[in-house]
């Protein structure tokens, strides 16, 4: 087959150098999916340099995150083998002939998303849904399923293509690991739901869900200059890690949140709603599913013209939805109710590099310290034991940084 673009002949050319060097095969550690609530460490092939444009890392810190649990639950159609992994910190150990900006040693971190930097929709800064890396798929990730065939961080290695894009240089040695790590996700994703909602200073923010994403959010809306910031939750570590950064934890296994927050706010509503639960939300009393509850809420909560930002995840399909409707990626919200309060929304996961880059500066300014969500490090070999536990929010699991170079 003839190659149709310059990136295609580079590929081929440098698949068939590759093909003449007879290189014994490494193998590394990583975490692999087996099965709904099994992850293992095994040997996999260590990467390598596939394009002119790529760079080997060598992983310092890679951390477990809410989405992950998605595919560890069975409620993905993620097939075993899958290397998990898409928040990402590393050194750089090889750089492909084509790197200009990037050297070996270097320090960086990669946003979850992998983004080529040219397509239409790179250049308009939605690197979310970069055209170029999955064909056929607006956006791709590491070690995420139908995010493309990148293998995840979770590992002792990875390659990140397009490099000099995707890598973001951090200073030198390992200072501050736990806060530059959270650049990958969790810190711009919940930066972007607050740029979705539009949060200005001044303004009170309700914010569903207090997992790692949602005590983003709480934090960058007070960043932003938020005066009242109320996170909703029933896990009681969360919810205190909410009031330890100046929010207002609404506990909702004690009562409906909406009324909760109506009471602190005279009755009229917040200016803007933040979801940072997606379609897993739980009824308020926690018994079963409901998938669209925390988007009605929000309606409710938030008064009118008000705006709501969606960076939880949902999905087109869900095989343990709790109906068929819900299994369809189709929920009942109440668009009816949103319509008549002149209501606005703004969805989709995040253009990670549109934040990344002046989030980090926050962090070396000393202005912004994120990794206060971060409650457990851990070598790479507990990662089974580490999905588990965070999986069921026991022992004070908020979020789990995995160090493959720690002795287990």
């Amino acid at each position: 087959m003839v190659a149709e673009t310059p990136w295609d002949r580079a590929v081929v050319r440098h698949h068939r150098r590759l093909s003449a060097i007879d290189a014994e095969v490494i193998q590394v550690k990583a975490v692999v999916y087996e099965k709904p609530y099994s992850v293992a460490v095994r040997d996999v092939d260590d990467p390598r340099i596939e394009h002119p444009n790529d760079v080997i890392v060598r992983v310092t810190s890679s951390a477990i995150c809410g989405s992950d649990l998605h595919m560890y639950e069975g409620r993905t159609a993620a097939e075993p083998g899958i290397v998990f992994g898409h928040e990402n910190l590393g050194v750089i150990e090889e750089t492909g002939s084509g790197v200009v900006s990037l050297s070996k040693g270097d320090r960086v971190v990669m946003p979850f998303n992998v983004a080529c930097g040219f397509c239409k929709n790179c250049l308009a800064g939605d690197t979310g849904f970069c055209l170029t890396v999955n064909p056929g798929f607006a956006g791709g990730a590491y070690g995420y399923v139908a995010m493309g065939p990148y293998k995840g961080g979770q590992a002792d290695r990875l390659r990140v293509p397009f490099a000099d894009f995707n890598c973001l240089k951090l200073p030198q040695g390992d200072e501050l690991e736990t806060d530059f790590i959270l650049l990958a996700d969790i810190f711009p994703t919940g930066y972007h739901g607050c740029e979705l909602a539009q949060v200005s200073p001044g303004e009170s923010v309700a914010v569903y869900g207090a997992g790692p994403v949602g005590l983003m959010a709480a934090y960058s809306a007070l960043l932003r200059g938020a005066a009242t910031v109320f996170v909703v939750d029933r896990v009681p570590e969360r919810l205190e890690k909410a009031r330890e950064i100046g929010a207002v934890p609404i506990d909702f296994s004690k009562g409906d949140p909406v009324p909760q927050i109506m009471d602190r706010t005279g009755g009229e509503g917040t200016d803007k709603g933040i979801d940072a639960v997606g379609y897993q939300a739980q009824a308020h009393d926690a018994s079963h599913e409901e998938p669209a509850s925390v988007l009605n809420s929000l309606v409710d909560t938030v008064r009118p013209t008000g705006r709501l930002g969606v960076p939880g995840l949902y999905v087109p399909s869900d095989p343990g939805g709790p109906d068929e409707h819900a299994k369809r990626g189709q929920l009942l919200v109440s668009i009816g109710r949103m319509f008549e309060k002149g209501q606005r929304m703004g969805t989709g996961q995040c253009n990670v590099k549109r934040y990344n880059r002046q989030l980090r500066d926050l962090i070396i300014a000393g202005r912004a310290r994120p990794s206060f969500v971060v409650s457990h490090e851990l070598p790479l070999d507990q990662a089974p034991q580490a999905y588990e536990k965070f999986d069921k929010r026991v022992e004070g699991y908020t979020k789990v940084v995995l160090h493959p170079a720690l002795a287990a």
